[in-house]
Formats: structure tokens, C-alpha cells, sequence
């Protein structure tokens, strides 16, 4: 089981105090270190494990997040309030996730900083990190956690790999850990117990899902309801034009029924819809690196060339809007009231503010653009709830 972390800007979005009542016992509030904490935690959780940060430019207000339109919505039924753009790992279908850092290893630490700094004066408050490894070697910003556990040593596997993350990210607690992959060896119940323990520790506020099933999120709320245990509150899911029905139908059902909501990753589908594979692949994609073979089969199957035509039409819609393609496919994303926050991955600055302007694309998806979308598409799953246009 992998665990992904994820914290926050209490100061963006007017997060609810209650969301921190389970943190007083741990944080003395007149603390000299309280306010730099609090006003860059965001950039701080990332770019304090790569030394000394200088912020050249310190956001004091909103006035950033009301430049560039960002928009902030809870977290599930949570009371958590995060942008609806996050950074973090584009992650590929399948288990290996490919960090936004990795994309290029000349950049260092320069470009890390860079990158956090940016998103956060743009109005992300939302980073999700986790333990990346890229060609065999460590990135020098650890971002990711992995561990794998199992039988009766559950809690203690967490308890063991959450303190050594918020060590290495100089934190004291996070405010989202996601468990990936329930163990078919471990009981629901163990599971369960791990993350209420974690959060009554005071190591993390929430908890969710990343990549279960509804029946295993199901079952977990119906445990942690059964045991009086703590319930997850949101799923980590795939989703973009390509990929629809979990986040688009079964999550829905869940947020309804239980308040799970729905933080979505890889909305370009690793590179597939940002249109440069649009005549092959061409040397030093992502599909020309070893260990993409997959991806590169994937766009030359008969599969990938019908997605490449659909694509190209995409892009004239995309011109008559003004936009790129890639902020055609965010902007879709971000259209669905159902997502609380799409988790972007980026390699330059440059890259970084192409996709944030997708915001400034959504007032445009109009009922009849989104319509001729999903004609182009022609995948659009049944759903008995309509989605903001």
C-alpha cells in the first residue's frame, strides 16, 4: 500500500477553524514559528527538504488567487477548503508515478523552488507529495512516501512512515494522508484502525483513497461506522476526456451517499491530449523514455490513433476559445462539480502557467461547447446527475 501525503494553506480558501480543534493538544498558537508556518505551508512542506528557501515575493492576501481566478471548494463534505487546482504527480496508468521534478532532472532544485513559488502565488494551496524514484535514482526532492504493509504490524508500518515524512518535511502534521490499494492480505478493519490512530496522534487531520474501488470505500466507511473509527473523506482517481465512468457515475453515488469527494490526477492522461503526439511520437517525450513502452504502444494501437483524430478536433474547438488544448482538457476537468481539486504536473514555469490559466477557460464551457465535446468524445457515461456547464 503506498501513502500519499497532502497539506494545505489553512489561510487560502477560509478553511473552517473546526477542521483544527484535533490539533490544539500539539501547536502552541503564540509560537514565534506559528505564522511563517501557517502562511507558507504550502511551499514550505516541498521546498524546505531542499535547504534554504528565499521567497522573494511574499502573498500577504488573496489578491494572487483573485488575479488569476483561482476557485477553492471542500473537500468532500469536509470541512477543507482547497484550490481546485493542485500540484503534484502526474501519475501514469500504471503503478510507477512519474513526478513533476522528474521532467527535468537539469532544473534541480532552482526549478523546484520555482515551480512551488509559483503555484502558491498563483492560489494553489493544494501539494500532494509522495516517494518518487525516477531512472533508479532519488529525485533530491522527496515528495513521495511509499510503504507496503501488512498482517498485525498495520499501524505500526504508518506510524513508522509518517513520522519519517513529516520529519524529512519539517511539518508536524498534514492534513491529508491517502492510502493506495487496500491489501487483499490485510483486513478492512486494520486498515481502518491505521488511519484513525494517525489522526488521533495529531500526524494528519483526514484521510482517503487513492485508486480503491467504490465497494472498498464503501466497506471502509461502513467499518469505520461499525467500530466508531474515523471514515475517509475523499478518492484519488484517474480522470480525463479518456477516462470517465469512475469519476463521472460511481463517485458521484459515493459523495452523496457518504461525503467522499473526489481529487482527480493526470488530466492530459500523461501526455496523451496535450496534442504533441499527434504525427508519432517524437524523441524525448515521455513516451520515448525507457520504461514507456507502454505509453508509446498505447498512442500507436489503433486505439491511441482513433484518440489522436478525436483530438485534433479538439484543438479547433480549443482555437475558437482562445485556448490550448491542454487547457481545453483542464478546464473539462474542473467543469465537474463532483471534483474538488485537479492535481497538475509540471516540468517549467512556463508549463505551470499554461495549465493554471485553464481556470480562465471555464466560464466558457458553455452547455453547447461541453455538448459538442462529448459528441466529438462519444464516450460520455450515463449519469443521473447533470454536471455544471
Amino acid at each position: 500500500m503506498q501513502v500519499s501525503l497532502v497539506c494545505t494553506d489553512h489561510n487560502r480558501g477560509g478553511v473552517s477553524r473546526s477542521t483544527e480543534e484535533r490539533l490544539n493538544h500539539r501547536q502552541n498558537a503564540n509560537s514565534p514559528n506559528t505564522g511563517t508556518r501557517s502562511k507558507f505551508r504550502a511551499v514550505a512542506m516541498v521546498a524546505r527538504s531542499l535547504g534554504q528557501v528565499t521567497v522573494q515575493s511574499q502573498p500577504t492576501s488573496s489578491d494572487q488567487s483573485i488575479r488569476t481566478g483561482m476557485k477553492y471548494r471542500n473537500l468532500g463534505k469536509s470541512g477543507l477548503r482547497v484550490s481546485c487546482l493542485g500540484l503534484g504527480d502526474d501519475l501514469s496508468t500504471t503503478s510507477l508515478p512519474l513526478s513533476f521534478l522528474s521532467l527535468a532532472p537539469l532544473s534541480g532544485q532552482q526549478m523546484a523552488e520555482q515551480l512551488l513559488c509559483l503555484a502558491y502565488e498563483n492560489g494553489i494551496n493544494l501539494f500532494d507529495t509522495a516517494e518518487v524514484y525516477a531512472a533508479g535514482k532519488r529525485s533530491s526532492l522527496v515528495i513521495t512516501t511509499k510503504i507496503f504493509w501488512g498482517g498485525k504490524y498495520v499501524v505500526s508500518s504508518l506510524v513508522v512512515c509518517l513520522k519519517a515524512s513529516l520529519e524529512r518535511l519539517q511539518l508536524e502534521y498534514v492534513d491529508v494522508v491517502f492510502a493506495n490499494r487496500p491489501d487483499p492480505n490485510t483486513p478492512m478493519e486494520e486498515t481502518v484502525r491505521a488511519m484513525t490512530h494517525v489522526i488521533n496522534q495529531g500526524m494528519a487531520m483526514y484521510w482517503g483513497t487513492s485508486r480503491w474501488s467504490p465497494m472498498e470505500i464503501m466497506e471502509a466507511y461502513s467499518v469505520a461506522r461499525q467500530f466508531n473509527q474515523i471514515p475517509p473523506i475523499c478518492e484519488q482517481a484517474e480522470y480525463h476526456m479518456f477516462q470517465r465512468e469512475k469519476v463521472e457515475v460511481q463517485l458521484p453515488e459515493l459523495f452523496h451517499k457518504i461525503g467522499v469527494g473526489a481529487m482527480t490526477w493526470s488530466p492530459l492522461a500523461c501526455g496523451i491530449i496535450s496534442g504533441k503526439y499527434d504525427s508519432g511520437v517524437p524523441p524525448y517525450s515521455r513516451a520515448s523514455l525507457k520504461g514507456y513502452q507502454w505509453l508509446k504502444d498505447k498512442i500507436l494501437s489503433e486505439e491511441g490513433r482513433r484518440q489522436q483524430a478525436k483530438l485534433k478536433e479538439l484543438q479547433a474547438i480549443a482555437e475558437r476559445l482562445g485556448c490550448t488544448l491542454p487547457q481545453l482538457a483542464i478546464a473539462w476537468c474542473l467543469r465537474n462539480e463532483g471534483v474538488s481539486s485537479v492535481l497538475l504536473g509540471a516540468s517549467s514555469t512556463d508549463q505551470l502557467m499554461e495549465n493554471i490559466g485553464a481556470i480562465q477557460v471555464l466560464p466558457k464551457l458553455s452547455s453547447s461547447i461541453t455538448h459538442e465535446v462529448d459528441s466529438i468524445l462519444g464516450n460520455k457515461p450515463y449519469s443521473k446527475k447533470d454536471y455544471r456547464s
